[in-house]
């Protein structure tokens, strides 16, 4: 039996003013650190040690990534960073607050292109498109070590996550947009050598 650990990053700072972040590099909030902090925290009274790491190319995952393991006294554990599990690209959405966002757009359109699962803001990424390139990578590297056997943390985004989650949890394109993953609270899967999930526990 295996263990995998999916932690959204800390509340950025774009977070905290209500823009549209995707791929911009931004860093955490004072909010966002103490919710990484605190995620670490609780994996420690689990007791997990874990064989492996894995990040995005972003910086506030990262990060959290790099406080989660400050808690768990293991700042050396092997770490892979890949695009892969980035943030979906919200395209020309970039850098926008999302109530002007509404007042440019109409608050339908804003709202289709944040809770539709195959429609993409201009020049951006659905959750479709975002899936397509997260999952292939969570089933060649992550699932894969979770099949050896190993113990596996993974610091992503909402959306990267949220890829993952529909297919461990086997939620339809209809379900997985309703989905919300909190920043900095741990999901733990416990799954079996056939990377089947045999139970999870979300630590808010």
């Amino acid at each position: 039996m295996s263990t995998l650990v999916l932690v959204r990053h800390g509340q950025s700072e774009w977070n905290l003013k209500n823009i549209f972040t995707g791929w911009q590099d931004v860093n955490l909030s004072s909010q966002g650190v103490k919710e990484a902090h605190d995620a670490g925290r609780k994996l420690k009274q689990l007791g997990i040690k874990f064989n492996q790491a894995f990040t995005s190319n972003l910086a506030r995952a990262q990060k959290t990534l790099e406080l989660v393991l400050k808690e768990l006294d293991d700042l050396n554990l092997l770490t892979e960073r890949n695009e892969a599990l980035n943030e979906r690209d919200y395209g020309d959405l970039t850098g926008q607050n999302k109530d002007e966002a509404r007042e440019k757009f109409g608050e339908k359109q804003v709202q289709i292109w944040r809770r539709s699962f195959d429609v993409a803001p201009p020049n951006g990424e659905s959750l479709k498109d975002t899936a397509a390139r997260t999952l292939p990578y969570f089933e060649k590297k992550i699932l894969a070590k979770i099949k050896e056997g190993k113990n596996i943390l993974v610091s992503a985004h909402g959306n990267s996550l949220r890829a993952i989650v529909m297919q461990l949890d086997k939620l339809s394109p209809q379900e997985v947009v309703n989905l919300e993953i909190p920043t900095g609270i741990p999901i733990v899967y416990e799954m079996d050598e056939e990377g089947k999930v045999i139970s999870k526990k979300i630590l808010d």
